[in-house]
């Protein structure tokens, strides 16, 4: 186990975030969330800790028992030379066999889809990527959500201004 920090107090798990999908909550409901490893190059890790990166376009399929990620962008590193990857070509995720039977059998549900929500590094340098089964949002549903964040900031603003005079 490792030695507590020099404040006294351990540390968090330490993971360094390369790109958020933030048109996913907005866009859909989240159901369940899993943390999946991805198939990558040497040359796109070397990218990515450029953090150039894009997933707001990406999706996830499940195919012949393995789960792919299509639509993920991860800019050609800047020192590779003219043989570098195809930017956009779909990348394979690592997920227990379990956990792939159970998405497959809950995307058969209309409606359902595995939606990208981040892209990291985790405690051990590893890129992982954190999956969501999403249910697609009505108009009204994205109102509401909207209305409630707004009347929770009003609340909020309302309770820092009576703390203030205080």
């Amino acid at each position: 186990m490792a030695s507590p920090a020099k404040g006294g107090k351990k540390k968090g798990p330490f993971i360094k975030v390369l790109a958020k999908n933030r048109t996913a909550r907005h866009e859909y409901f989240i159901d369940e969330t899993f943390e999946a490893g991805i198939v990558l190059t040497g040359s796109e890790v070397k990218s990515l800790r450029e953090r150039s990166a894009q997933i707001t376009d990406a999706f996830v399929l499940v195919r012949g028992g393995e789960a792919w990620l299509h639509g993920m962008h991860i800019q050609p590193y800047s020192h590779t030379g003219a043989w570098g990857q195809d930017p956009d070509r779909k990348r394979k995720l690592l997920l227990h066999r379990r956990q792939i039977d159970y998405l497959a059998g809950k995307l058969k549900v209309k409606g359902v889809a595995l939606v990208p929500l981040e892209l990291y590094f985790d405690e051990h340098n590893r890129v992982k990527l954190r999956i969501g089964l999403a249910r697609g949002k009505k108009l009204y549903d994205k109102r509401a959500d909207m209305a409630k964040r707004d009347s929770d900031r009003e609340i909020a603003r309302a309770l820092k201004e009576r703390n203030r005079r205080i």
